[in-house]
């Protein structure tokens, strides 16, 4: 089967990891109002051929596509939305986010579609959602059947064409290890019930792999295995079912969020061979010279659809999950420790969007009891303000084990940029924090660290010791109870990513 549409390499979002102003904006904090200029200003300036339009947790403009066209006319009927550049919403949840928002997605989604005919597009902008937090088949059939039948009371009620008989296209967002894990399963599942509900298979799927989530759950060792093991399903479910697989994946700046920038990012590349499509966030796009982001995003574009994915084998693969537990739980037993501190400072973590309350991940499938912890982004944000990198925790106890039971070398087989992760993480190590907050027990798995690595982790250059002098000063400030958020977001510029 052939995919007629194209499949962007670079997609655009508003992940708020940004730590100084956009080019275009003056102020770090981008207003929902602002984000219409952003959206436009990815396709034009940055040559960015998908935005992601976040309806999950956040304020959303509903009148996406009537203002793009209404304002850039003349450039969308150069690049028309649908077929040439890409606007793709992330749906709320139904499962996790109840309420109305999801039909009012559904609902610009269908409006969209009436007013590009009257302009005399041929192409429906918006066609394609992504679903996060997918957990099972039976969730992305429900929403594609919701979709159907709104469709077809919308046009029962208002008037006009419906376009029930065209199914909606879902991107499932797995985002903690275990569905990463079973993912592939997952879509096998969903493409038989496609079938029985449609009378066909789809013709390509994007699965999408969360790469923040899962680190904030699991940490990034078996977060990282997870993902390799999922690439290596896609890619043999693709040539059994003949359906073609263009996944997804989108990492932040800093190594615990996947360690992906404008200076990183073949690297990156290379260690997620097979990912088609990458997300690139606001830390990528803002707190780098802007010449830098315009090249990697060229330079991507080419190099993404030649990658191929590694093979992992079922030997492998099993392998694969006795080691995962070695790493995952010190994980969270060291941020269970942690959350107290995590939860006092992430309130000093300056905003950088609109956001509605959102239902956190940590310990919705992981075991970790009543554990509350901020989102991705503002514990990796509170943690380095602590001058503890997340990407340490649990991992000496892991490599302990690891070694113990001989299988070093499959960790380093998988996870090939393993140790340039920890060196980079670990020139942001304050080891004083450790005394200072009473983490004996991290100190313990940092010694461990640097065994295994063969040199000692801290600031090396003039900028990381600067960040740990402000990690003192932000430490010092919570305990006599100011706030820290100007130390918080010096600190946040030195390393070019809020969190």
């Amino acid at each position: 089967m052939s995919v007629k549409r194209k499949i962007p390499a670079v997609m655009s979002s508003q992940h708020p990891d940004n730590a100084g102003a956009p080019y275009w904006h003056s102020n770090p904090y981008i207003k929902t109002e602002d984000e219409l200029k952003e959206c436009f200003l990815m396709y034009k300036d940055l040559g960015v051929e998908e935005v992601m339009w976040d309806w999950e947790g956040k304020f959303v403009d509903e009148a996406v596509i009537e203002r793009l066209y209404g304002s850039h006319l003349a450039f969308f009927r150069k690049r028309p939305l649908g077929k040439d550049i890409f606007l793709t919403f992330r749906v709320p949840n139904p499962r996790v986010e109840s309420g109305y928002r999801l039909g009012r997605a559904f609902m610009v989604i269908l409006s969209a579609a009436h007013f590009v005919e009257g302009l005399a597009f041929k192409n429906r902008p918006l066609f394609e959602v992504i679903l996060p937090m997918t957990e099972s088949a039976s969730e992305i059939i429900k929403l594609q059947k919701g979709y159907e039948r709104f469709s077809k009371a919308a046009a029962f009620s208002f008037g006009g064409k419906s376009f029930s008989t065209v199914p909606l296209e879902v991107i499932p967002l797995f985002e903690t290890v275990g569905t990463i894990m079973k993912s592939g399963e997952i879509l096998r599942k969903y493409v038989a019930s496609h079938k029985k509900q449609f009378g066909s298979y789809p013709v390509y799927l994007r699965p999408f792999c969360a790469r923040s989530d899962p680190a904030l759950n699991s940490g990034i060792v078996a977060t990282t295995l997870a993902i390799k093991c999922a690439l290596s399903d896609y890619e043999s479910f693709a040539k059994t079912s003949g359906i073609k697989m263009y996944p997804i994946i989108a990492p932040g700046a800093l190594p615990f969020r996947g360690g992906f920038s404008p200076e990183t990012f073949k690297e990156f590349s290379e260690e997620f061979s097979g990912v088609r499509t990458i997300m690139i966030q606001s830390a990528f796009r803002y707190d780098y010279k802007l010449s830098k982001v315009k090249r990697a995003i060229r330079i991507l574009h080419k190099i993404l659809p030649r990658l191929r994915t590694r093979e992992v084998s079922e030997t492998m693969r099993k392998k694969v999950k006795k080691i995962i537990p070695w790493f995952e739980t010190p994980y969270t037993k060291t941020v269970e420790k942690l959350a107290p501190i995590i939860g006092k400072i992430s309130t000093h973590i300056p905003k950088r969007r609109e956001r509605l309350q959102h239902i956190g991940l940590f310990g919705y499938s992981r075991g970790v009891g009543k554990v509350k912890l901020p989102r991705a982004i503002g514990f990796c944000a509170s943690c380095y303000s602590l001058g503890i990198p997340p990407e340490l925790f649990g991992v000496g106890e892991g490599l302990e084990r690891a070694i113990k039971e001989g299988q070093i070398k499959t960790v380093e087989t998988l996870y090939k940029t393993f140790r340039l992760a920890l060196k980079r993480s670990g020139r942001y190590l304050r080891k004083e924090s450790l005394k200072e907050l009473g983490l004996g027990e991290l100190e313990r798995g940092i010694v461990m660290i640097e065994k295994y690595l063969g040199e000692t982790l801290g600031p090396v250059t003039e900028d990381e010791l600067r960040h740990a002098e402000l990690v003192g000063r932000i430490i010092f400030l919570l305990k006599v109870g100011e706030s820290p958020t100007k130390e918080i977001e010096e600190a946040a510029k030195l390393r070019q990513s809020l969190g």
